[in-house]
């Protein structure tokens, strides 16, 4: 499996616990040069698959809140009689 097909297939808290690892270990200090940079990029892949699981739970919340709304306004609303 490539590291793109791994990070897909990454859940939400299992992405956030990793870059959260990877975030200590840069402020911690004492990696190399390469070290840190091969962090950083790990670090910002993560992050990718964080917004898409936020953008996709954001995307399911809004499409749940317009369905509700559009369930009230097929239904009428008594108070406007």
């Amino acid at each position: 499996m490539t590291t793109k097909a791994a990070d897909e297939a990454l859940g939400y808290e299992q992405a956030r616990d990793e870059l959260i690892d990877v975030v200590r270990r840069l402020e911690a200090g004492g990696t190399s040069l390469e070290e840190s940079l091969a962090l950083w990029e790990r670090g910002e892949e993560l992050a990718k698959v964080c917004r898409r699981w936020l953008d996709g739970a954001r995307a399911r919340l809004d499409a749940a809140l317009a369905e509700e709304s559009d369930g009230d306004e097929a239904e009428g609303d008594p108070d406007e009689e």
